[in-house]
């Protein structure tokens, strides 16, 4: 996908989106966190289900840190990998305790030497909570970089290095945002909705489904 392509083709998801925000439900930095550790492999629908209560009583490190790993583990059994992710944010809970005064650094690698954090969760609360111009490349992206030629990229990192160098300045925030919606809505794993894309002809994709599985097409 060429220069004016890709700059058309965030315009025009900036138009339908002006704002695009994550789908994770959160009320300051360190929620958002937690938020995103549990999102791995899991839905956001899933975890903000097991989350609402949770974030009720649980706004700090130290609070989770009282909680425990069993207290956590009831809350969010309905996520997968959930006997993980409890030791993991309860790990990382303790951390920011004792190495950060109980705030979520703003640095990558700080967010990356936590446990369960890796670079991917680290982009996402860099983007969310501080506007830092990261692209975290989930399942999503990858499918829609890679089938759109927006990015082509055989690793996530690949992808995400390619979105560093060709999204164009005005849509740097908000890119991560747009490609995992367009992702998770429209360019859909298994049928990718074409017919409702409004990209579709800047999509490099050969075998495009243009018309809605099912509708008959008149003689």
């Amino acid at each position: 996908m060429n220069k004016a392509n890709v700059f058309e083709f965030f315009r025009r998801l900036a138009e339908l989106n002006p704002e695009p925000v994550t789908e994770l439900e959160y009320g300051n930095d360190y929620q958002l966190l937690v938020a995103v550790v549990l999102s791995a492999q899991s839905t956001d629908i899933g975890v903000n289900k097991a989350t609402r209560a949770l974030f009720r009583e649980v706004t700090r490190p130290d609070q989770m840190v009282a909680l425990g790993e069993e207290g956590l583990k009831e809350h969010i059994k309905t996520i997968g990998l959930f006997n993980s992710k409890a030791k993991h944010v309860i790990a990382l809970s303790e951390i920011l305790v004792r190495e950060h005064g109980g705030e979520v650094p703003a640095d990558r690698d700080a967010l990356t030497a936590l446990p369960g954090v890796g670079r991917k969760t680290a982009n996402v609360v860099l983007n969310s909570a501080h506007g830092a111009e990261t692209f975290a490349v989930d399942t999503h992206i990858f499918r829609v970089c890679n089938r759109t030629g927006l990015a082509k990229g055989k690793t996530p990192l690949a992808v995400e290095l390619g979105l560093e160098k060709k999204v164009p300045g005005p849509f740097r925030v908000g890119a991560h945002h747009w490609l995992i919606l367009h992702g998770r809505y429209i360019c859909k794993a298994r049928t990718p909705e074409c017919w409702r894309c409004p990209v579709v002809d800047l999509c490099t994709y050969k075998p495009k489904v243009l018309e809605k599985p099912g509708k008959k097409t008149a003689p």
